[in-house]
């Protein structure tokens, strides 16, 4: 257990006396607020915050952060408020103290809710510094090393939840060091026995593989020497939940994943990197396909290395890192080495790449409906193996395999996103779903009236595409929505004899405030819907001693355009067409749904004004509507083609066909298909009938 003298002279290598005479000044603090506290282990309390505080100097961090790690707990577990810390510390201290406070539990009805509710504040807590998450990372590390004292059932939700979220969060800070270290303890606080099963095959795999490692290490020296190249080779460790995992999500024995022996070597300059692979590579014969660039493209964490597997001495398969010191550092500490290598240029990128990241997780947050809209489209961000694809002036972007051409057009911007209607790969024309590759380059074709489809959502994958396609339509319903109860407050208004223009604003705003809406806008958008009914609106709007009401079936003078959008929508149980006499049932959500008249569905609320009424067709509606065939034919061979062929010699369009046995002789074609009019129907109708191996036709009803 560190002792407060101890950690203060861990701190004497980096900070200065000052700063350090800060930090024990918040310990003595906590310490006093903590008095009589003590955690489950039976040890006090302050050793907690004491023990957060270590593992952040481990990183070096600033002094200001470790006061915060001091006093994490303060707010959330004595009486003392964020007022009492201004006063004591600074503002900067509070802040963070109080970042990390707002980030525990709340009680929620499913584990589910709860985890997206808490990451959704770790969001909004890391824009305004991002020093808090590294604490709050730093807080569960502790925690989760002092697990063993909780129930199975708590051990097992608590690491659940570090391997989900907090471990994948210091992956994508570059936070190698606590990443592993959280995935070996949560995988072994999830599965204790699998784990000691692994440790106890790797002990012995170890002493097995102890001369072989010893060879090639030696070997590696020896040459880096002779070529006098300055370099330090290192033997790399398996972790057990490494292990684990490949074992598990990609079938390898554990005979597999033990016979490659990975070794990193750590040099001075990146001149020096690209110079000792051409050793090793001159040394080995290296494995096709198996080499990576991370220095010149780096991950989007930060991370920065070359990476090349070899066949070495007797076939043996060897994975070699090379890195600077300076990587070394950042593929341990990630971000957190920002504040130990303020000048060094690769960690300043990589704090810029956190706050990009950081600022999409926002744009995400702000336009997911609810937590758990947002953490599932963040779950692709959390867990990025990468493909880069270039724009076409040369720009890299990185993005999640499996990432489309609409996800590029997101990362590249927003706009984009919402109006690319095509794309080039590679200066060729290729469909919006292709999965993208590395080294491709993507160019997005744009329309200024083009929108986001919704077919979209089944084949993007990154969050910022999958929010920004469902902000974009919602939105889009809404602004529709609008423009259809507008029309039907008009038309309810005009059955009164009275128009939108004659009512006075403060009659308006009036109504307004009286039905609790926040505006107008809000009323139309209400009232397309079908939340209120245009009739109940208008009379509102009338003076309270009218004797005016709205006849159950008056005669409407509203029309159907077609070009309403989402909000107006045609039932498939009667599938109505122009020409024919329709009715708008106001469906709660949906908007308005066109029935036909004679439509069974609606018989008994037909004649309700509340939820339906009657409209017509534009004269000049210009779109194609689906009806439903019921064709009985005589069983011959080809009839389901001439069938075919006469629909479309008609000029209709064929959505779906499929053919069933009725009996020995007769068959029963069902057909879907689009017609602009009754008119149009007719005469399809009339031609399918005129074929002799037609017995009957008729529109089927669902």
């Amino acid at each position: 257990m560190v002792s407060i003298h101890d950690f203060s002279c861990r701190l004497d290598s980096y900070l200065e006396p000052d700063q350090i005479n800060l930090v024990k000044r918040a310990y003595f603090y906590a310490e006093q607020a903590h008095d009589g506290q003590f955690r489950q282990t039976g040890d006090p309390y302050i050793t907690h915050p004491l023990a957060v505080a270590n593992i952040l100097a481990e990183m070096q961090m600033d002094h200001q952060s470790l006061m915060a790690a001091m006093l994490h707990d303060v707010i959330e577990d004595t009486g003392i408020g964020k007022g009492a810390l201004v006063t004591q510390f600074n503002d900067t201290v509070a802040d963070l103290v109080d970042g990390v406070s707002k980030l525990t539990h709340l009680e929620f009805e499913t584990v589910a809710e709860a985890q997206a509710e808490n990451f959704q504040k770790m969001a909004l807590a890391m824009a305004e510094d991002i020093r808090v998450i590294l604490i709050k990372l730093a807080d569960r590390l502790h925690n989760m090393r002092t697990l063993g004292v909780l129930s199975p059932e708590k051990r097992r939700r608590i690491a659940r939840e570090t391997l989900d979220l907090y471990a994948p969060i210091a992956n994508r800070l570059g936070m190698n060091d606590v990443r592993v270290e959280l995935e070996e303890l949560g995988f072994k606080a999830m599965h204790p026995m699998r784990s000691e099963r692994i440790a106890q095959a790797v002990r012995r795999a170890r002493g097995n593989r102890k001369e072989i490692v010893s060879q090639i290490q030696s070997v590696l020296s020896n040459f880096l020497e002779q070529e006098q190249l300055p370099g330090v080779v290192i033997g790399r460790e398996k972790h057990l939940n490494s292990i684990y995992q490949k074992m598990k999500v990609r079938g390898k024995s554990f005979i597999d994943i033990m016979d490659v022996y990975a070794f990193r070597i750590v040099t001075d300059s990146v001149d020096s990197c690209y110079r000792i692979l051409g050793v090793v590579h001159n040394l080995y014969k290296p494995v096709e396909g198996r080499f990576k660039d991370y220095i010149a493209i780096p991950k989007s964490n930060g991370y920065q290395s070359l990476h090349t597997t070899l066949f070495g001495m007797h076939g043996v398969p060897i994975e070699i890192q090379i890195r600077t010191r300076e990587m070394e550092e950042m593929a341990n500490s990630g971000i957190a080495a920002h504040w130990s290598y303020k000048s060094n240029e690769s960690n300043k990128h990589s704090h810029a790449r956190a706050r990009q990241w950081i600022k999409d997780l926002l744009e995400m947050q702000q336009r997911a409906g609810n937590s758990l809209e947002f953490i599932e489209n963040v779950k692709t961000e959390l867990f990025p193996h990468e493909v880069y694809v270039f724009t076409p002036k040369g720009v890299i972007l990185e993005l999640p395999v499996g990432a489309t051409p609409v996800d590029f057009a997101y990362a590249v911007h927003t706009d984009l996103g919402n109006t690319c209607v095509a794309c080039r790969i590679d200066r060729r024309l290729a469909p919006l779903s292709t999965t993208l590759q590395s080294g491709q380059t993507v160019e997005i074709i744009s329309a200024p009236s083009a929108r986001p489809n919704l077919a979209w959502l089944n084949f993007v994958l990154t969050g910022k595409a999958r929010g920004g396609i469902r902000h974009f339509l919602k939105h889009q319903k809404e602004s529709e929505a609008a423009s259809l109860g507008k029309r039907l407050l008009e038309k309810a208004l005009l059955e009164m004899d009275i128009s939108m223009e004659q009512l006075e604003p403060s009659q308006i705003n009036r109504t307004v405030e009286y039905i609790g809406a926040a505006s107008i806008d809000e009323v139309f958008a209400d009232i397309g819907l079908g939340k209120r009914m245009a009739y109940a609106i208008a009379r509102l709007f009338m003076d309270a001693d009218s004797n005016q009401q709205l006849e159950a079936g008056t005669t409407s003078n509203f029309t159907i355009k077609g070009t309403e959008g989402m909000i107006v929508s045609f039932a498939k149980c009667c599938h109505p067409i122009p020409g024919e006499p329709i009715i708008g049932h106001l469906s709660v959500g949906k908007g308005m749904v066109i029935h036909r008249e004679t439509c069974h569905n609606i018989k008994e609320i037909r004649t309700n004004p509340e939820k339906c009424m009657l409209v017509n067709w534009d004269e000049h509606i210009q779109r194609e509507f689906n009806v439903a065939l019921r064709i009985e034919v005589i069983n011959q061979r080809g009839i389901v083609a001439t069938i075919a062929t006469i629909v479309t010699a008609a000029d209709a369009n064929i959505e779906k066909i499929s053919i069933e046995e009725k009996d020995a002789k007769m068959s029963l074609i069902h057909m879907e298909i689009y017609i602009k009019d009754r008119l149009h129907l007719a005469r399809v109708m009339r031609r399918i009938r005129n074929n002799s191996a037609v017995n009957r036709i008729t529109r089927a009803k669902s």
